[in-house]
């Protein structure tokens, strides 16, 4: 990451899009001023990557699809702010130890625990890569509600609409007496159904105990498969 680049963004943009999208927070208290943490949100739209630490003053790290990278300029942006790539649906080893190594060096680092952004507006079931990390490196999670952001910029539209924004960090959720089980399946499907049930209560969104299906990716074995 650019740490340079990164605060001069944040000082420049962060005031811009908080008053674009009349961005109201609750529970920012929450937010460690120093030290690990994950900060698992509910993925409703695209804008969630920029409006979310537009209102921490801390630099979070992100993951996102190798594609992404693709684009020259926004590649180049993506690497200054410290972005991720993930190689998604290959089990991609190396954005795993990368984040790993970002709650090594005491760091914040921001996850969609859904996997990918909602075609719904509802909240679904996590994958366990959250609670993974977190147990791994004994960090507290911090649940994130974004309410406003589907309805501003939805999967799919281009062009982003002002609504209002708000946007809810509730209580962070520490586990120490799980530190280093993250290996142990019936733990961490545990540890992240806490996590989304956090998440709920702060957005009030439907759950839904299943995977979002993601259009964009099918799984090997797979590709005859229809959203039923």
């Amino acid at each position: 990451m650019g740490e340079r680049f990164y605060k001069a963004s944040h000082a420049v943009l962060g005031p811009i899009f908080r008053t674009l999208w009349s961005i109201d927070t609750e529970g920012t208290e929450h937010v460690p001023n120093e030290g690990a943490a994950v900060l698992a949100s509910n993925p409703p739209s695209y804008l969630d990557h920029f409006l979310m630490p537009a209102v921490i003053d801390r630099p979070v790290y992100f993951i996102s699809k190798a594609e992404h990278f693709d684009v020259p300029v926004q590649s180049w942006l993506f690497e200054q702010w410290g972005v991720i790539p993930l190689a998604r649906g290959e089990g991609d080893e190396d954005a795993l130890k990368k984040a790993e190594g970002v709650l090594e060096d005491g760091s914040l680092f921001g996850i969609y625990p859904e996997g990918t952004r909602s075609l719904d507006g509802r909240l679904h079931k996590g994958h366990t890569g959250v609670a993974r990390l977190a147990l791994k490196a004994n960090a507290p999670i911090v649940p994130v509600g974004m309410l406003g952001t589907y309805e501003a910029l939805p999967k799919g539209q281009n062009l982003p609409r002002l609504t209002d924004v708000t946007i809810r960090f509730g209580e962070p959720l520490a586990f120490p007496e799980l530190a280093g089980e993250h290996e142990d399946y019936d733990t961490v499907r545990k540890v992240t159904d806490d996590v989304m049930n956090a998440i709920q209560t702060l957005t009030g969104q439907e759950y839904v105990d299943e995977y979002q299906w993601n259009p964009e990716y099918v799984p090997k074995g797979h590709e005859d498969a229809t959203d039923d």
